[in-house]
């Protein structure tokens, strides 16, 4: 097959494009080509755009075996979101509507990226995906506006994956923030009243490079790695992996720091329709820390 990565300068994306250059070196990969795109070179919201570039990669794609699209572009500002909610649509529905009509006239395949934010953050035990979706905030909502207009244009062939808390070696994220607080102030603190599960993004697109190139059906699934904690647990482990002293992390909530808009007090999503696909599951979200230090540990510092 041949992959094309959009939002490829992104956290995600990043890491998507190196991986296939990696996995593309190796005699026995299904993927035999791949190019990685930012907003520069394609710019999602733009119809024509997205139709002429897509055809462009489609070409070569026929005599390989396909053309699989990761769509990690999106806007992921969660409190500019409410103030500006018809952007952030743009982005977050729109831009997938035009990809996936173009997938469709292609024979091509699409994976959009989704979030926890699509439920309402209120659920006790970790949401399946077939639970009810309920977005407190513009955010989620268009996000799942997204996912919506991609499995109704594209139902045989797309994918919609909801991941949660992702950090990597690219732009900014949770584990930066809390490096660089810790050195500049020498104590965080940080909500503990807010659960779900860290998923680093080398794990993530690993995963679905593993998606694209199995047999499971089309449809949503859930992709994080296994396991849940708090921010404030995040944060301690964080401070661990950095040399510093942990209990320079204190608990408060999320009602002393208020936002624009509401973060869900629960965001664990169950991976049982990963493992039932015939998908291993990531690995726990603590070893993965570990290993996102071991190998961008310069990175992650800031």
């Amino acid at each position: 097959m041949r992959v094309l990565v959009t939002g490829a300068a992104g956290q995600l994306g990043a890491d998507l494009c190196r991986l296939l250059e990696a996995r593309t070196a190796e005699p026995d990969s299904p993927v035999r080509a791949w190019a990685g795109l930012g907003r520069a070179e394609l710019d999602i919201t733009d119809p024509a755009r997205v139709r002429a570039v897509l055809r462009d990669q489609a070409r070569p794609a026929k005599i390989q075996g396909g053309l699989v699209v990761i769509n990690t572009a999106a806007w992921t500002d969660v409190d500019g979101a409410e103030a500006d909610e018809a952007g952030a649509y743009a982005v977050n529905a729109t831009g997938p509507a035009h990809l996936a009509a173009t997938c469709a006239e292609l024979d091509a395949t699409l994976v959009q990226l989704s979030t926890d934010y699509v439920f309402d953050g209120r659920a006790t035990k970790p949401y399946e995906t077939g639970d009810e979706t309920d977005p407190a905030g513009a955010y989620g909502r268009t996000k799942l506006a997204g996912e919506e207009a991609v499995r109704a244009l594209l139902p045989a062939s797309s994918y919609v994956v909801r991941t949660a808390w992702v950090y990597g070696a690219t732009g900014r994220n949770f584990v930066k923030t809390i490096s660089r607080l810790a050195r500049e102030r020498g104590a965080v603190s940080v909500v503990a009243d807010q659960t779900g599960s860290p998923t680093w993004s080398a794990d993530l697109a690993a995963g679905l490079l593993d998606l694209v190139a199995s047999p499971a059906p089309p449809g949503v699934y859930h992709c994080t790695n296994t396991g849940e904690t708090t921010w404030y647990g995040f944060a301690r482990r964080i401070m661990t992996e950095i040399g510093l002293d942990p209990a320079t992390v204190s608990a408060t909530t999320t009602d002393a720091f208020p936002r624009a808009a509401a973060r869900p007090a629960y965001s664990v999503l169950s991976t049982r329709s990963w493992a039932d696909a015939g998908l291993t599951p990531l690995r726990p979200w603590h070893r993965a820390l570990q290993d996102a230090f071991a190998r961008s540990g310069e990175d992650l510092r800031g």
